[in-house]
């Protein structure tokens, strides 16, 4: 079993994996349902392209964001997926605080890698410590012992998707305590919104759940739910099982498949339907909305290997790096119509960052000291005509030793090194 390539793997798991699978329950019969977990009501979700919902519970999103603005403009952060570069986005997380420009975040979006780290951006400075605690622990190098090995044969050929144990349960339920998510759900009277994107299999649509309302509930169920929905949103197919969410529709019991959030979008600020209904009041104007791609909107060509295992790899990427230009050039247009600000972050070409699937430990601490020194300088922050000025038309010759940060020309003299050890507490 050792020396079969992962693509056996998958072919055997498509001719055995639904025999595992057929003790759940069916999923709602309609993509638009009332169906939700049980003891929580319909606001704690969204499917993206739910027009009608989306516009009844408008009147009650605009009142939040009116609470959340009184004193200052809407700020938006939406994080991305990436595996381990988020390591990049959570180090940038540190280094705003570092250069006190951190803002307080009106709303907070995550998808995959990025919803872990979503928590921590939404409850600001003091959760600091935590998060970097998290990027130099060993649970994270073991979280990785688990996705290079793609997992398959355990998870796929064998999945058991109500056992949550595992490396990436392991991280969230210690990660994600009962005090932190406790912290998040007081934030729900300010108006402020904390969003995770989950892709929910049987009906292949983008699932948006607010933290902040799942979170305000309190109690087991709350916290439960809440460290659920992280975990399907990371939850990459075949290095990690789905996660059956039940859910109820009046008397009736279903089981929802659930998983990693970037299988249908790299990242979010609003749902989809938004724009269809933002001139019935949902008014932005004069605000900010921050993205921070935890990745390379373009790479330096490379030969990739005649082998099947880094074909797959290298085509996951090149199709995650496609969809993310996308939407950030939605969420673009979002801020133009919306006459707010646009700024962007992303791992330059030039990046030695290696694969989204590299969760040493070395690797990890330099993604992470390199964000937050760029952010600490106040050089994170960039527009998107330089961005793709500075990725797309990247000069041709060797990678430089050193790299210059996001919002840095390639020739900028002083340039933190991404070979730098932070400091881990």
């Amino acid at each position: 079993m050792a020396r079969w390539r992962p693509w056996v793997l998958v072919l055997c798991a498509m001719m055995v994996g639904g025999c595992a699978l057929a003790q759940r329950r069916p999923p709602p019969p309609e993509l638009v349902s009332d169906a939700v977990p049980e003891g929580f009501s319909t606001r704690i979700r969204l499917y993206s392209v739910d027009r009608r919902h989306f516009a009844s519970q408008l009147p009650k999103i605009l009142t939040a964001l009116h609470r959340a603005t009184r004193t200052a403009p809407a700020k938006i952060l939406a994080l991305s997926g990436g595996g381990s570069n988020a390591a990049f986005g959570a180090g940038a997380r540190v280094g705003l605080t570092r250069a006190h420009a951190r803002p307080v975040f009106t709303v907070v979006t995550g998808v995959s890698a990025g919803a872990l780290i979503a928590p921590f951006a939404f409850l600001g400075p003091a959760w600091d410590p935590q998060l970097r605690y998290v990027f130099g622990s060993r649970r994270i190098e073991k979280l990785g012992h688990v996705v290079s090995r793609m997992a398959i044969a355990r998870h796929v050929l064998f999945p058991n998707v109500a056992n949550r144990h595992g490396a990436l349960t392991d991280l969230v339920d210690e990660t994600y305590t009962d005090a932190m998510i406790d912290a998040i759900g007081h934030e729900a009277a300010s108006g402020r919104k904390l969003i995770v994107a989950t892709t929910d299999l049987d009906s292949q649509e983008t699932v948006l759940w607010d933290m902040t309302a799942i979170a305000a509930r309190g109690g087991t169920a709350a916290h439960d739910l809440f460290r659920e929905v992280l975990v399907a949103s990371a939850s990459v197919p075949g290095a990690f099982p789905p996660v059956l969410i039940r859910v109820h529709e009046g008397s009736t019991v279903y089981d929802e498949m659930h998983v990693d959030g970037s299988v249908t979008t790299p990242l979010f600020v609003l749902p989809l339907i938004a724009p269809t209904v933002m001139n019935k009041g949902l008014q932005l104007q004069g605000g900010t909305i921050y993205v921070i791609v935890n990745g390379q909107l373009a790479m330096a060509p490379r030969a990739t290997p005649v082998n099947t295992q880094r074909e797959l790899v290298e085509s996951f990427s090149a199709q995650m790096t496609y969809k993310t230009r996308d939407a950030v050039v939605l969420a673009r247009g979002l801020a133009y119509r919306s006459h707010m600000q646009f700024r962007i972050a992303s791992i330059p070409v030039g990046y030695p960052a290696g694969s989204f699937l590299d969760f040493h430990r070395r690797h990890i601490r330099q993604l992470f000291s390199y964000g937050e020194s760029c952010a600490a300088q106040g050089q994170l922050w960039t527009s998107v005509a330089k961005s793709i000025e500075r990725n797309i038309y990247h000069g041709t010759g060797e990678v430089p030793l050193t790299m210059s940060c996001p919002a840095l020309a390639p020739s900028t003299p002083r340039p933190p090194t991404p070979h730098a050890t932070p400091h881990f507490g």
